[in-house]
């Protein structure tokens, strides 16, 4: 049986699995990667490739680094006289351009981490998180012009733990996507793949987040909104308040049956309890800034018994 000839399109380490699935599946000839630049990162502002491209060089497959695939001209022709059967990408932060998607006999799949329509965009995993689903997926799609929008070939619903977060969803479902793509796979090689329009009635958002979207307002948010959006956030972008009026990153709660008023921090019990606006919370683990990561208790046996503990919006 001819292997069929992919050209893989990823750049973090959620893409790894994929690849590294594409590159040992028998049925396929992994014709090479395409992925980032590298970047300098750390301290020492070294340049580091993308985790893609390492794995990439480690296993000899033919690798292109590009910020821009659509403008590679050079690239471009030497994939069309390749005859490349389909592409995948997975998280590669490049729109690909209408000559792109065209250059596969096939075309070009999408993996995506969600129920699609559901949370087209940037941050699927943790949209399903902040709105307490209890269910998400991997979704792959043949893709057009407009994000996340063409007829999907694949869909594997999973289950979401009631205290699951962004980063244990994250693993997850990384390899679910392989998993994933193995299924359409059977699939192309059997010629059972079979094409559904996605309901446009149904689409829903998932934009990039930023570092602000983790601010917690303990008063006007309620205790489940404030619990689903610190899992969520965890590990980035993370989610922060203010006590005495210095910024505190929050990095566990659970869930109390105190009555506190909403906005009012106290201690109960040698925990830190706050108020919302429906529900109250113990802030279980916490950071303030240019400290280590320690549980309440750890902090308030620090304070000797001054517990004189404020909320406040902002740093004064």
């Amino acid at each position: 049986m001819k292997k069929l000839n992919v050209v893989f399109c990823g750049t973090p380490d959620f893409s790894v699995p994929a690849l590294e699935m594409l590159s040992n599946h028998p049925g396929i000839n992994l014709h090479s990667v395409i992925t980032m630049p590298d970047r300098p990162a750390g301290r020492g502002q070294k340049l580091q490739s993308p985790p893609v491209a390492e794995y990439a060089k480690a296993n000899r497959i033919k690798l292109y680094q590009t910020e821009n695939i659509n403008k590679e001209d050079k690239m471009i022709a030497e994939l069309e006289s390749s005859e490349i059967d389909f592409f995948v990408v997975l998280a590669f932060a490049q729109f690909l351009g209408t000559k792109v998607l065209s250059l596969p006999r096939m075309g070009c799949f999408n993996i995506h981490t969600s129920l699609l329509p559901k949370y087209r965009g940037a941050a699927p995993i943790q949209y399903a998180l902040l709105n307490g689903d209890t269910e998400t997926g991997v979704s792959i799609q043949k893709m057009v012009k407009k994000m996340d929008a063409g007829d999907l070939v694949k869909e594997h619903p999973l289950s979401i733990a009631q205290d699951e977060t962004g980063g244990q969803l994250y693993t997850r479902l990384k390899f679910q996507a392989a998993l994933t793509l193995n299924e359409l796979i059977a699939d192309i090689i059997e010629g059972d793949v079979t094409y559904k329009v996605q309901d446009e009635s149904n689409v829903s958002f998932a934009p990039t987040l930023k570092k602000e979207d983790g601010l917690i307002n303990f008063e006007v948010e309620s205790a489940k909104v404030i619990f689903d959006k610190v899992r969520a956030l965890k590990p980035w972008p993370g989610t922060y308040s203010f006590i005495n009026s210095k910024r505190v990153k929050v990095v566990d709660v659970s869930k109390e049956s105190y009555k506190v008023d909403p906005g009012t921090i106290t201690v109960i019990d040698n925990k830190i309890i706050v108020g919302t606006m429906e529900g109250s919370l113990r802030i279980e683990t916490l950071q303030f800034e240019g400290k280590k990561v320690c549980s309440d208790r750890d902090f308030l046996n620090g304070l000797q018994g001054d517990f004189n503990l404020s909320l406040s919006k902002d740093i004064k």
